[in-house]
């Protein structure tokens, strides 16, 4: 890659780090976030807050764009490995860094999906269920014991319709990517044979 080829790239690169940091705040992912006591609260939760919006829908773009079994596979890991870390918090087990995990699930999975990285299955379905354990830890501290079944199947539905943007997101881009560059190519044909 170019010097010049860099450049725009690392410009977007920096400009999707800014805006992470003014739109999501560590302090304010999950402190005292309202009631987590049915199943209407936890499908509201995950759309409550930037770090939930756009973290679960970068992994269903990622997915999308990888194709194949990320398309479901990537979000299916996300989910499971959200109700675990919840499960884990529900039952007093302590997690450290939650918060910085959480914001940093926005910006690698946010860089992950804008930059299309190629991972195998595997691999993607792991960092999906990585920082989905951070998300599902700070849900289960928040639930209260009565509500712990209807809050999880919400905010797990909530959470498979972020994926679901994403993974639309990704295949209308990659269906426009694909008719932008086919057309591209036909109008350098057709010029080069009319030369």
């Amino acid at each position: 890659m170019t010097q010049f080829a860099r450049e725009p790239m690392m410009r977007s690169i920096s400009i999707c780090l800014a805006l992470t940091a003014v739109l999501v705040s560590p302090a304010l992912a999950h402190t005292g976030v309202g009631q987590a006591d049915s199943f209407a609260s936890g499908i509201a939760h995950p759309l409550s807050g930037a770090d939930h919006i756009l973290a679960m829908a970068a992994v269903g773009l990622w997915g999308g764009l990888a194709g194949g079994r990320a398309i479901w596979a990537w979000p299916a890991s996300f989910v499971a490995m959200m109700l675990a870390g919840f499960a884990a918090a529900t039952f007093g087990l302590q997690m450290p860094f939650v918060e910085p995990a959480i914001w940093s699930s926005v910006v690698f999975l946010g860089l992950f999906a804008a930059l299309a990285v190629k991972a195998p299955v595997c691999l993607g379905a792991a960092t999906a269920g990585l920082f989905a354990l951070f998300h599902g830890h700070a849900h289960g501290v928040e639930v209260g014991a009565a509500s712990l079944i209807p809050y999880a199947a919400g905010f797990s539905l909530s959470t498979a319709g972020l994926h679901a943007v994403g993974i639309a997101l990704g295949l209308f881009a990659k269906t426009a990517v694909g008719k932008i560059a086919s057309t591209a190519a036909s109008k350098m044909e057709s010029q080069r044979c009319s030369r």
